[in-house]
């Protein structure tokens, strides 16, 4: 059985949440396979309506005005009978009916049940609703698996965690044996990735066929969404530089290219499709950053932008099953860089970070930077043995104004440490979290 994290903020929801809860996220992620799954351990009353599966349901909720003609019009479409102040409606698919959206604040302030929304593409179908409901709504994303989640599926034990995240803390090496173990396992999560169907074939059967016709699957579903939820004049594009991104990965310079989806095309000719992917999450975009310092938004030029996959096991199957032998192999003559960078960008992502990039004719270019402890942190992925070799952060960090105390690189080598840079293994990256952050402590206001 997969243990995700977003669990614990599902089961404290159920507990005594009072808005009603959204979870968002990209096609198969697992976010109905979740919330059932803590629905069914809680033992609260419950009923599961699918707007896809269920057309009599999504007839009752459009022709319902009031509460009890919801409650009336759903018991005759599920057969359930509903408790007041004890039901949870767990609503699927809401993107098939989106005003449901709009018309939640008001069940919410009956009190009568509470809610449970959920769908795919919500980013994309839910913008310009006639009215958001402020304040009534607690939402939570959902993403793949991370490699940490990946790593406990795996049969990785509490304690080999608790080691690693302790090395991660003090900076300290991991030692050989386990090291060697968990990067083994980290290049087997590169391939199988995070999707949820794909992790549970891997840890049930090993089939890696088996693991590459689900992949298949979820990519030709995200091809059909391209299809159906894009303009007329555009439903190419999507597919087009969904399709390009492996490729762009692969270049040295990995930022996109528009010019390699056609000759002479500017940004603002398909902004509206990079927006298109960006909330579907199926990409993750790293902005650049015109200067590495705090706030990097307030420095943002988004028509600069590296694009990759929202999950790392995708791309690989992209990229070809000859890679794929290479990276399962452990061959450390292929050039994984961009794989790399689209693992941890996954990380970063997962993790809540706005991600970011810097490059400068003077300075060089930075992988990633974030906002992390109230500072910039500067971060370079290296897959080759010259990984101590990163003249871009050495440049940042010697110029005072950045003000970046620290800075990491992400290698396939165990833990050290030189000046103000941390060499962390790759899979440390599931590491970096916001919960590390420094909390903001304000003294009262007093008034004389």
């Amino acid at each position: 059985m997969l243990i995700r994290k977003v669990e614990k903020q599902i089961e404290e929801w159920i507990e005594d949440g009072k808005k009603a809860l959204l979870v968002d996220g990209a096609r198969q992620v697992g976010k109905t396979y979740t919330i059932r799954k803590c629905l069914k351990s809680s033992g609260i009353d419950h009923v599961e309506i699918n707007l896809i599966e269920n057309e009599d349901a999504l007839m009752a909720f459009s022709r319902s005005r009031s509460v009890q003609d919801l409650t009336v019009n759903l018991s005759a479409s599920t057969g359930h009978n509903f408790i007041k102040g004890k039901t949870i409606l767990f609503i699927d698919e809401v993107q098939e009916f989106k005003e449901i959206i709009t018309m939640i604040k008001f069940w919410v302030d009956d009190g009568s049940y509470r809610f449970i929304l959920s769908g795919s593409l919500l980013g994309v179908e839910l913008k310009g609703l006639r009215s958001a409901p402020v304040g009534y709504v607690h939402e939570i994303s959902m993403f793949p698996l991370d490699f940490e989640e990946f790593a406990i599926a795996s049969g990785v034990t509490e304690n080999t965690l608790d080691h690693l995240k302790q090395c991660f803390l003090d900076k300290k090496p991991v030692g050989d044996l386990v090291h060697n173990k968990v990067m083994q396992l980290f290049q087997r999560y590169l391939v199988v990735g995070g999707m949820p169907q794909a992790v549970k074939e891997y840890i049930e059967s090993g089939n890696m066929g088996k693991i590459s016709e689900i992949h298949a699957d979820i990519l030709n579903f995200y091809k059909r969404d391209f299809s159906k939820y894009e303009d007329d004049n555009k439903k190419l594009m999507l597919t087009n530089i969904y399709d390009l991104i492996p490729a762009q990965l692969l270049k040295q310079n990995r930022r996109f290219n528009y010019a390699d989806i056609k000759k002479g095309l500017r940004y603002e000719q398909v902004e509206s499709s990079f927006i298109w992917l960006y909330k579907s999450g199926v990409v993750l975009p790293a902005f650049n950053t015109t200067e590495p310092k705090v706030a990097l938004k307030l420095n943002e030029k988004s028509s600069l932008v590296k694009l990759y996959y929202s999950d790392v096991g995708l791309l690989t199957y992209v990229c070809g099953e000859a890679l794929r032998r290479e990276i399962l192999y452990g061959n450390t003559s292929v050039n994984l860089g961009g794989i790399y960078e689209n693992a941890v960008i996954q990380e970063l992502h997962c993790h809540g970070f706005n991600v970011y990039y810097y490059n400068s004719k003077k300075l060089g270019e930075l992988d990633f930077v974030i906002e992390h402890k109230g500072y910039v942190l500067p971060i370079e992925v290296k897959s080759g043995k010259d990984y101590y070799i990163h003249s871009a952060i050495n440049n940042v960090m010697n110029i005072p104004d950045f003000n970046v105390p620290e800075s990491v690189v992400f290698t396939g080598y165990d833990v050290s440490e030189s000046d103000r840079t941390i060499y962390y293994p790759v899979y440390m990256s599931s590491f970096i979290r916001k919960d590390n952050d420094t909390p903001i402590i304000l003294d009262p206001i007093i008034f004389k």
